[in-house]
């Protein structure tokens, strides 16, 4: 007879995670993953080049109206995608155009 009872996905998740080497790797793929969720798709259309400098997401956009924008909203933006991660990954976000 089983004693211990189960635990939910994604406790299991973290839990693994926790003990995974290349953990922040691992989540800076998953804030990759979800830039279009988060930010929406007319700022990620607008977007390419995304990937990490560090603890900086950096990207480039194609004119300086998006550049403005985002840069604005950059520090709303990582707080979106660490809130979706669950981990603080996203320090910063620089914007290039």
């Amino acid at each position: 007879m089983r004693l211990d009872k189960p635990k939910a996905l994604g406790n299991a998740l973290r839990d693994f995670l926790d003990q995974f080497p290349q953990k922040r790797k691992l989540q800076q793929g998953m804030v990759l993953a979800v830039w279009q969720e988060v930010v929406g798709e007319r700022i990620a259309s607008q977007t390419e080049d995304l990937h990490f400098e560090g603890n900086k997401l950096a990207c480039k956009v194609r004119n300086q109206v998006w550049r403005h924008e985002i840069h604005a909203n950059r520090f709303g933006i990582a707080k979106r995608l660490n809130q979706k991660v669950g981990a603080r990954i996203v320090a910063d976000i620089i914007v290039r155009a």
